[in-house]
């Protein structure tokens, strides 16, 4: 690469012999890779999409992070599966659109600029919310882009061009049309009930901002007087603050302990107020002492009881969680101080009877990790369920797929439950809901424009709703509003429905059936044709990753010692439908396969000098154009007689092949005419497999297939088979030969980094380059992702390889055994019964006796003598390196006896889990089968050993 005025130029090859080599250092470095491809990406506005392209459309929007954020490792994943379906379909020739953006993030951002005054000493309460705002419009400009940066540098392949702020103005008025909409069909309403509040975020929460966790507490058991005698009735209460805002006590009207008491009236303790004893079936008569006190201000299933028999609600605290001026002498505590001042004062007037442990579930604010507090209040509603109908219709249609399918049930169970949905928000930062309240006759005026005068009175005295909308409201409409909706902008006709969401489960409820529900209203639309919803990070123990446990990651600390393509990696081969177990050798692993990479592309380079220097140049061995007709077969031809001869064999013992060694299908090794070299057909032939495997995984959000095959592909058989088989090719004196071989390695190479690129894609941009490129090419993630030519596909060829490739393996791993010094070159002898495969062997004799390390590899006309040395047997073939020579018989003696030992405690296994009526009758049937199918073949495998071992001890 040249860089121009800091800019990424593509290399126009002139075919200066040594040019390249000298371009690739030594030792793959990310941090110097990265930081510039991130930036030539964004400043050549390379994925800027056009509505007006042509081609199939793929579209899909970030779910977007929240403006006060950096990127966690939750949003690494779900990048980087957006990142990696994009840039495929991209490659695919689709007209591809992913369209960025924030969140305006109401309560988050509006927490980080109150600290930031409160820090500086002003309380932002008496800066007013005009200047408030200001503030944190500021706030925004300067150090709310983090997130959006970070992005960039992870080199996620946005149009830029379109990124969206949820508060910007375009998708402010597509808000307010909205909430109008809804609010003239009778959909939002405004209504006085209990719900849950943040005395740190000073607003309302929705149940689903609410998590739930399990922590000890106490029962306290109280004596409320009863009016007009000496007798008690002792209340249990796991919250005695709440106490003082009791306006009733309820007993159970089955509960003949109480049915007397009924009608009276009790004397509530600290306060001195009488209150009516009420029967209620909500009441559990196994709580406490089956008599529970009513405090309908602060309890859910309270306010519901109160509601029906028409009590008082007395809210007893301020929004910042103190106790307020109806709290009397415990006025200005804070509620938890409050809760001990006034045990201490109960058990001082003897009205305290006993306290028990107790756990309780308690509510807390997602955000700010507070104990959240039940308080009436009067807010704004949306009516979900005439949403929901429509939205669950189209999921059974199978207008939207949702994967994992456990997902969907979960989606249907809570659609069908659905709540209405608690819209207003006690803040500043937000959209302000479009609602003007007039102040002489008290109507409400909802319109899209601030109006002059009240509708019904005539007034001026207006004033608009001081609260803001729940984020997730315009969140919710985020794949049309992002799209130019409510007009019929190009983009809208061209990229809704988006193709795609892909975020994770935990926001199923709060984003993405809330953008079902929206879209289907007021598009008439899905707003996406799949959900592909994400599993989790997890730490080594499987919890959940966290900050403040110190348990959390920093991707991009991360990123910075292992490299994004790294980290982008094992994210993608871990990503299945299970949660993901982060540790740090899965990440080295990655790494280490991006080394792999950088060092095969070394040697390529570095080995073409010395081959230039007397043939041809880059230009000519690895042009576009010469690529394209990959794989090249040598220019000479099979003599006809020996073309005819192997023929004739074929056709002789086909039969008798496909009857006794039906495990393996070899084709004739010549034919008339010039031939593939069968490394060339078989590394073809690997690489259609792995692109349809990628293209079939992709399609169906299977990323952990997807990246293991191309981790196999490139790791394993382009770098460890194919470039170890044609390593003395590349430099042959048969200069004819050898071009062939760099035509070949040259079109594999370029195939196998498109493959690789929707993955990593820094490290393939980097290695493209290298490459000669038609003119005015940019970016290998313009160019065109591997597709799979009929002449590729060859079984035969995977066949013939495949076996070849189990000789190798068989002699590395017997000299693995025993322990031989890896340059050492020792003799080997073989039998094989098919001719088919003694020719193969033959054929490749040079190739194993290299890359088997052996001096010799002798077809043996006799059998081979078990106690003569180490052996392996397969159906079609047997391999053996003699005892001698510093091979140690007594080695493998010692080996034999310890996998004689594992078979049997294997064996031994199965044998119990058969034996076992218990498990026979639970597992399916299969199971059952394939187990007793496996005890047999570990059995003759065990039988084998023990035979060869005795004749090695007899022969010692």
């Amino acid at each position: 690469m040249r860089f121009e005025n800091g800019r990424a130029k593509a290399r126009t090859y002139t075919g200066e012999p040594h040019r390249m080599a000298r371009e690739i250092a030594k030792a793959y470095e990310p941090q110097q890779i990265e930081p510039r491809w991130a930036d030539f990406w964004v400043k050549e506005e390379l994925f800027k999409a056009d509505a007006n392209a042509p081609g199939p459309v793929f579209s899909i929007v970030i779910p977007p992070p929240n403006v006060t954020g950096s990127l966690h490792i939750g949003h690494m994943l779900d990048h980087t599966e957006i990142d990696i379906l994009t840039r495929w379909h991209r490659m695919r020739g689709y007209n591809t659109l992913y369209l960025p953006g924030t969140d305006h993030a109401s309560i988050s951002t509006q927490r980080v600029v109150v600290r930031q005054l409160a820090e500086q000493g002003i309380d932002y309460r008496n800066l007013g919310r005009e200047e408030f705002l200001k503030r944190v419009w500021k706030w925004k400009e300067e150090s709310g882009g983090m997130i959006t940066r970070q992005m960039k540098q992870i080199g996620e392949s946005c149009d830029w061009s379109r990124e969206k702020f949820t508060l910007s103005p375009e998708l402010s008025r597509v808000v307010t049309e909205v909430f109008v909409r809804l609010y003239e069909e009778g959909l939002i309403y405004r209504a006085n009930r209990l719900l849950n509040w943040c005395p740190v975020c000073l607003t309302v929460l929705s149940d689903l901002e609410v998590v739930h966790e399990e922590r000890p507490g106490h029962l306290w058991y109280i004596k409320y007087p009863l009016v007009g005698t000496k007798e008690s009735l002792v209340v249990a209460t796991t919250r005695p603050e709440t106490m003082l805002g009791d306006t009733a006590v309820a007993v159970n009207p089955e509960d003949e302990r109480y049915t007397h008491l009924v009608g009276k009236k009790a004397l509530l303790p600290l306060m001195n107020r009488e209150i009516p004893i009420i029967a209620d079936a909500m009441v559990d008569r196994e709580f406490g002492t089956g008599a529970v006190k009513i405090t309908p201000a602060h309890d859910p299933n309270d306010f519901e009881v109160g509601r029906r028999h028409k009590l008082a609600e007395i809210d007893v605290m301020t929004d910042d969680g103190k106790m307020n001026a109806a709290a009397r002498a415990y006025a200005g505590m804070d509620r938890f101080e409050a809760r001990k001042k006034i045990v201490e004062d109960l058990k001082a007037l003897g009205l305290l009877e006993k306290i028990t442990e107790h756990t309780n579930a308690i509510g807390l604010c997602e955000r700010s990790k507070t104990i959240v507090e039940p308080r009436v209040s009067t807010q704004w509603f949306c009516r979900m369920k005439p949403l929901a109908e429509p939205a669950i219709a189209a999921v059974e249609r199978g207008e939207i797929q949702i994967v994992p399918d456990n997902r969907r049930e979960e989606y249907f169970h809570w659609m069908r439950n659905i709540r209405d949905w608690t819209l207003s928000r006690q803040l500043w930062w937000g959209h302000r809901i479009p609602a003007w309240h007039c102040g002489n006759c008290r109507e409400i005026i909802v319109a899209r424009e601030a109006p002059a005068k009240c509708t019904k009175c005539g007034s001026a005295k207006l004033e608009q709703d001081p609260d803001v909308l729940d984020t997730w409201f315009s969140s919710g409409l985020w794949p049309f509003s992002t799209l130019g909706w409510p007009e019929e902008t190009p983009d809208f006709k061209t990229y809704y429905p988006t193709s795609l969401l892909i975020t994770g489960y935990e926001i199923l409820f709060l984003w993405v059936a809330r953008m079902i529900m929206l879209g289907l209203h007021f598009t008439g639309k899905v707003p996406f044709r799949g959900v592909y919803l994400h599993s989790i990070v997890r730490t080594p123990d499987g919890e959940k990753m966290s900050k403040s446990k110190g348990t959390g990651i920093d991707p991009i600390d991360v990123n910075r010692r292992y490299g994004t393509d790294a980290m982008r990696f094992t994210l993608a081969v871990t990503a299945s439908v299970s949660d993901v177990i982060w540790t740090e050798d899965r990440i080295q692993s990655s790494r280490n396969f991006a080394n792999k990479i950088w060092n095969a592309a070394r040697f390529l380079f570095v080995n073409l000098d010395k081959f230039e220097e007397g043939g041809p140049k880059l230009e000519e061995l690895a042009a576009p154009e010469v690529r394209a007709q990959a794989p090249y077969a040598y220019a000479n031809s099979v003599p006809l007689v020996d073309a005819w001869m192997f023929a004739r064999l074929a056709a002789t013992i086909r039969n008798f092949v496909r009857k006794i060694w039906n495990a393996v299908r070899l084709r004739t090794l010549y034919a008339a005419g010039a031939t593939v070299p069968l490394v060339d057909a078989w590394l073809f032939a690997r690489l259609a497999v792995t692109i349809e495997t990628v293209n079939d995984a992709l399609t169906n959000y299977r990323f952990h297939e997807a990246a293991q095959g191309v981790y196999q592909f490139f790791w394993g058989d382009f770098c460890d088979w194919y470039i170890e088989w044609v390593k003395p090719e590349l430099q042959s004196a048969d200069r004819v030969q050898a071009t062939v071989a760099w035509k070949n390695l040259f079109a594999a190479f370029d195939a196998a980094l498109r493959l690789l690129h929707p993955f990593m894609p820094f490290l393939t941009e980097e290695l493209w380059h290298q490459l000669s490129q038609r003119p005015g090419a940019k970016s290998i993630a313009l160019d065109r992702f591997p597709e799979v030519r009929a002449n590729w596909k060859n079984t035969a060829a995977q066949e013939e390889f495949g076996l070849i490739q189990e000789v190798i393996t068989s002699l590395r791993n017997m000299r693995a055994e025993l322990k031989l010094d890896a340059k050492r070159k020792v003799a080997a002898d073989y039998i094989a019964q098919n001719p088919y495969v003694r020719a193969l062997i033959q054929a490749n004799l040079e190739q194993i006796l290299r890359l088997a390390t052996l001096s010799e590899f002798r077809l043996s006309s006799a059998s081979l003598n078990p106690a003569g040395g180490v052996m392996r047997s397969t159906p079609l073939f047997e391999l053996q390196i003699a005892f001698g020579e510093g091979i140690d018989k007594q080695a493998e003696i010692v080996r034999l006896k310890k996998e004689i030992e594992r078979l049997e405690k294997d064996i031994e296994s199965k044998r119990a889990r058969t034996q076992d009526q218990d498990f026979i009758n639970k597992a399916p049937k299969h199971v059952v089968e394939n187990l007793s199918i496996t005890m047999v073949e570990r059995q003759i495998e065990q039988k084998k050993l023990k035979d060869r071992l005795a004749q090695l001890e007899k022969g010692s």
